[in-house]
């Protein structure tokens, strides 16, 4: 007998929360048979501690949005290539789509999964949407990637401009979830992405809201009120003047084109689009280079005498350096999971140019804290900081936290709110608290700045 039950399409969200603008599901509606909607937390591709929070947020957001639309999002647990063939036999299902992801491991799962499931018969498709343009389609004459950002930009802004966003699907219908193994199937309140004992996100709970509409909402409101004055308004960390679309766009709730396209319609400056461009420069050196988080893109500095300073790595960590701007950087992250990027750029430079650490060290603790983490973006941004990488600063540039702090938080806006205890101070006394003469309790400079910039130059001459 000839089985006539329809074979449903499943599309696997990954890093793509959204319905919008997400050609898995746009083609999975094409298909016209039952969707699946399903999520695998897989231990062997879960990021770092503050992003899963934001994970949880994501799927639990998706779900209400595919429920009001008759459907859900499936959550599963376990090792996604077993997971999905279980699922595929469970379900008989005819195809499979997904958006793509480009960091070594999934793209090494992702043809590892789509060779079993084609060996089955399935249809097995991948689309892109989480960049302006695949990695392999902006490089040189000769097919080599770029590595300085100024020639890739210029080669990203010579090819066509991203497609307009797709529309939402409108006429999905929604296949059954299958019957599953109770270990394989996980509720999203004891998905194991939240922080128990102590529960350390009260902070991130208050300045994030995870979701679509949410990204929606941020993305115009950045543009009604700071697009306009982003190109010298976005490195003064105390005016907010940032889109804060991170983490949105790490998880998919927005897509870069939708992003552009939005931003090109209110003649946003070229600045911010080009923070589009650095983000799929990140991506590109991560596809061809894929030890990108590991390994120094300039080998000659496999020689740099870098120092193990536990307690100095700690004092970084922690927000006690004696370095104010440093430091209101570092508790912003740790109490929101967040940091502004002028910060980033002079806290990365402290622990790597102050203090002699291996960048990795500030790499590792930047992904398990920051809820935008992506393994593209963070390691390409500490090797700039580190000079390890390509198109990076130059290792002689050594940032002047003091002098960073006085260019940039001139009032003392940002510290005040994120080192409360040197608020009495005046404008120009909080950017060097120790030479105020004022009582605090915010602890002195673990290192003097011209000590530690004369310790890097000789440290770099030694390679």
């Amino acid at each position: 007998m000839v089985n006539l039950a329809p074979a449903p399409t499943i599309v696997w969200f990954r890093e793509d929360f959204r319905i919008a603008d997400n050609m898995a599901l746009l083609e999975a509606e094409k298909r016209g048979q039952p969707t699946l909607c399903i999520v695998i937390l897989d231990d062997a591709h879960l990021p770092g501690a503050a992003a899963r929070w934001w994970l949880h947020g994501a799927i639990r957001s998706l779900d209400e949005t595919l429920r009001g639309m008759g459907g859900a999002l499936h959550v599963f647990r376990g090792a996604a290539r077993a997971v999905l063939a279980e699922i595929v036999q469970k379900t008989g299902a005819g195809a499979v789509f997904w958006n793509r992801r480009y960091d070594p491991a999934g793209r090494e799962a992702d043809t590892a999964i789509k060779a079993d499931l084609r060996a089955r018969g399935l249809t097995v498709r991948s689309f892109p949407g989480a960049l302006l343009h695949e990695p392999w389609s902006v490089c040189t004459r000769s097919g080599a990637p770029y590595k300085i950002f100024t020639a890739f930009w210029r080669a990203a802004c010579a090819l066509p401009a991203p497609f307009p966003p797709h529309p939402a699907p409108e006429r999905l219908v929604f296949a059954s979830p299958p019957p599953m193994p109770d270990s394989l199937i996980t509720r999203h309140e004891q998905d194991g992405l939240l922080p128990h004992h102590p529960d350390w996100a009260g902070g991130l709970r208050d300045m994030w809201s995870p979701g679509e509409e949410e990204a929606g909402d941020q993305l115009s409101d950045f543009l009604r009120h700071d697009g306009a004055g982003y190109a010298t308004a976005r490195d003064f960390p105390g005016d907010e003047a940032t889109s804060r679309l991170s983490p949105f766009l790490r998880f998919g709730h927005v897509s870069p084109a939708q992003v552009w396209h939005a931003a090109t319609r209110k003649a946003c400056p070229d600045k911010f689009l080009m923070e589009l461009g650095w983000r799929d420069f990140a991506w590109s050196l991560l596809f061809f280079n894929p030890d990108l988080a590991t390994r120094n893109l300039r080998p000659e500095f496999d020689a740099m005498p870098w120092r193990h300073d536990p307690g100095g790595l700690a004092a970084w960590q922690r927000g006690q350096t004696g370095y104010p701007l440093v430091d209101a950087g570092m508790r912003e992250l740790w109490h929101t999971g967040w940091m502004h990027n002028r910060v980033r750029m002079v806290a990365a430079s402290f622990l790597v140019k102050h203090l002699l650490i291996d960048w990795r060290e500030g790499e590792r603790w930047f992904a398990d804290t920051l809820v935008d983490h992506d393994p593209a973006s963070n390691p390409m941004n500490w090797q700039w900081n580190a000079g390890t990488g390509v198109d990076a600063a130059p290792y002689f540039r050594v940032m002047n936290p003091i002098l960073q702090s006085r260019k940039f938080d001139p009032h003392g806006v940002y510290i005040r709110r994120w080192v409360p205890e040197l608020a009495h101070l005046s404008d120009d006394a909080i950017h060097a608290p120790w030479e105020s003469g004022a009582t605090h309790p915010y602890p002195a400079p673990i290192v003097d700045h011209r000590a530690a910039r004369e310790r890097a130059l000789a440290a770099w001459k030694m390679i």
